[in-house]
């Protein structure tokens, strides 16, 4: 996949504009670098939410399914962005999302339907899997943006949906495997 990086600066941004793959210089505010950025972000608070759930192990084990569900996501938003960044290069398929889908499923069946709105917050780390949930509703919105200017292939705006989908269900399930009660929302009082 493209080029290796030997040096990590090259001086080449610093009149605003970035290289994309076959050469192809864009304002570094370019609606693809845009997604690029959005995409690097979540991954970004997504590490932070898997060590936190990595430091939380010994005293509550059944995060280890959380785990297991959300760090494959860390590797195929890495494949994403390189799409985003080399469009020839495509590598998340419909098999990526259908594994998300079937996480999203086999976590609903255990948590139930929702009664009401559910708040971010109940400990850290359902409140940081929420925040990877609105990053990733960020980083869905821009690649939406670049798809009205540069059409994207399906399977990255679908994965970018659904891993959402996902995150919000692993808030609700971190919490349940924690033992917190989740936040819900209370509509103000009409007076």
């Amino acid at each position: 996949m493209g080029n290796r990086l030997s040096k990590i600066y090259t001086r080449t941004g610093d009149k605003g504009e970035t290289g994309l793959s076959g050469g192809r210089r864009v304002p570094k505010d370019h609606p693809r670098i845009e997604a690029i950025g959005e995409v690097d972000t979540l991954n970004s608070q997504l590490g932070l939410l898997l060590a936190e759930l990595a430091e939380c192990l010994e005293r509550w084990p059944g995060l280890g399914e959380v785990i297991d569900a959300l760090a494959p996501c860390q590797h195929r938003l890495f494949d994403l962005g390189g799409e985003l960044a080399m469009p020839e290069y495509q590598v998340v398929q419909k098999q990526e999302i259908e594994r998300l889908e079937a996480t999203i499923d086999h976590w609903n069946d255990e948590l139930g339907p929702l009664k009401n709105f559910i708040l971010p917050g109940g400990s850290r780390l359902v409140a940081q899997a929420h925040v990877c949930r609105s990053f990733a509703r960020s980083a869905e919105r821009r690649t939406q943006t670049l798809n009205g200017e540069e059409p994207l292939r399906e399977e990255l705006l679908a994965y970018l949906n659904r891993l959402s989908d996902l995150l919000f269900v692993a808030a609700r399930q971190i919490a349940r495997r924690q033992g917190v009660d989740e936040v819900l929302w209370q509509a103000a009082s009409k007076q």
